[in-house]
Order: C-alpha cells, then structure tokens, then sequence
C-alpha cells in the first residue's frame, strides 16, 4: 500500500503538533479562499486561532509521523447554545484529496454524537469551497442559508457564506 492509499489517522493535538500545523494554516489562510482570518499570522498569533482549550478541543489527521490536517470543535455558542457543535477544519493543501478532510469530518461528527451535542453548525462555509461542500453534504449537513456577499474572495469577489447543519437526533 503506498502512503498516497492509506486513510490518515486522527488523534488529539499537543502542543507539539502547533509548529507543524502552523505552515498549512498560514498556506490556506493566506491564500484568501476559505478563512477570514488575517494573512501573515506568525507562529504565536495563530495559536490561540487554532489551539483550542475545553470545552474545545483540536485534532491531527496523521499519515506515519506527518501531520497532514487539523480540526478545531467544541460548542457552537456558551450557555442555551452550548448543545450545537461547530468545527473547522485545515488540510494541508500538498495532500489534499487522499481522504484527510473526510477523516476528519467522520471524527468530528462521532465526536459530536458521542459527546452528547443535539447538532453541527458550521457558521461560515465559504460557498465557492466546492470541495469543502460536497464533502459536508456527503456526511448529512444542508445548507440552511447563504449570506450573500458575507466573504471578500481573492478570485470571484464577494461570495455568500454558507451556514450548515446536521442535526444529530435525527437517525
């Protein structure tokens, strides 16, 4: 089996794992196209972004020793809102389609179930992220709306944010 046809293995993030998920962070978030993050941030600006605390918690999607992936997920809101998840997500853009995203999103959604969470709302899909769609539909989430012109995309201009959801009560 060669190393592009092995699924990614997702494990808890340490804080070992920030200086090798910081040059992919940068690489999307830079690029301008899914994040509304600001561009250039250094290695310590970015971590409080991406490393969360509990109630939150971050994962590695790994292939051997190499960290090929993130997701960050916890409550959604504080409070009355804190039975809804929410999730992001980064694929480091040198792998991106052997599976690492699907992995993670399967771990999300599980983690979510396991931990008792009613749904998964994602707040802002940016609607032009064609791949990051297609794969939320393929796990259960729906678009519930668009915000028109909510994202300043590098290409096409301002595009609506998608808001996703996948209710976990439903079987």
């Amino acid at each position: 089996m060669s190393p592009s046809d092995r699924r990614p293995l997702v494990r808890e993030a340490t804080d070992d794992d920030w200086p090798a998920i910081h040059p992919f962070f940068r690489s999307v978030v830079d690029a301008g196209r899914t994040y509304a993050y600001p561009a250039g941030l250094s290695l310590e600006e970015a971590r409080p972004l991406w490393m969360e605390r509990p109630p939150g918690r971050t994962v590695v999607a790994v292939d051997g020793d190499t960290v090929v992936g993130s997701a960050k997920m916890g409550p959604n809101r504080p409070g009355r809102g804190s039975h809804v998840a929410t999730a992001s997500f980064l694929v480091d853009p040198a792998v991106q389609g052997r599976g690492a995203g699907r992995v993670l999103g399967e771990h999300v959604v599980a983690w979510a179930r396991d931990a008792g969470y009613r749904g998964i709302q994602f707040n802002a899909v940016v609607e032009t992220n064609a791949p990051a769609v297609a794969l939320w539909r393929s796990l259960g989430f729906e678009v519930l709306c668009t915000v028109p012109g909510a994202f300043d995309h590098p290409e096409h201009g301002y595009v609506g944010l998608h808001v996703m959801f996948l209710s976990l009560t439903r079987r």
